[in-house]
């Protein structure tokens, strides 16, 4: 176990409807599924995604400013990305989204009903 000394571990997961505690109750005896659902704490991301996008886009950034060269061990490690976490909160960044409605609809224009009036 990676965390032993953890009261809850938080998992952020996406809306699949197997992502819940429930399913700990299929792929477990019940006595263990219920001692593992009671160290999580569940979030969910939005049914559309637009926060896992956000997650993921910082997930992207931390290579390019914090771990594009050889790190020596773990402590440098989280020290390093302890230091570009405070960095970037402190920064405020805010995502400018560019893919309007209207693009949308021309990009994906075969997954948008049309009506045909006569």
């Amino acid at each position: 176990m990676l965390y032993p000394g953890a009261e809850k571990i938080l998992l952020v997961c996406d809306n699949l409807s197997t992502h819940t505690p429930a399913a700990w109750y299929e792929a477990f005896e019940p006595a263990e599924a219920r001692r593992l659902a009671e160290r999580f704490e569940w979030h969910y991301t939005p049914k559309h995604g637009s926060w896992l996008n956000v997650a993921e886009m910082e997930l992207r950034v931390l290579p390019r400013q914090c771990l594009d060269r050889r790190i020596p061990d773990m402590g440098v490690l989280e020290n390093e990305v302890s230091s570009w976490e405070r960095t970037r909160n402190a920064a405020v960044v805010k995502v400018e989204w560019q893919f309007t409605s209207a693009d949308a609809r021309i990009k994906l224009k075969k997954l948008y009903p049309t009506i045909r009036l006569q």
